[in-house]
């Protein structure tokens, strides 16, 4: 199987996922020790796999198309 086949999400969206992740997972040991942080987990591991759950249910893709 292709790996572009599994994944979901182009780069600038990856980056955004990991970023956005690594701040709301901050919040849990920095700031406001608060234990809404924990769901900063989900952004930044779709992030890091490339694969969102939500964009295949949805039929979405953020990432291009490759043309053989």
């Amino acid at each position: 199987m292709n790996i572009s086949a599994l994944t979901n999400e182009g780069g600038l969206d990856r980056a955004i996922r990991v970023i956005v992740g690594a701040i709301l997972l901050a919040l849990v040991f920095v700031g406001p020790h608060t234990p809404w942080g924990w769901i900063g987990l989900v952004p930044l591991l779709t992030g890091l796999i490339g694969w969102c759950p939500a964009y295949s249910l949805l039929g979405m893709r953020t990432c291009p198309l490759r043309h053989r």
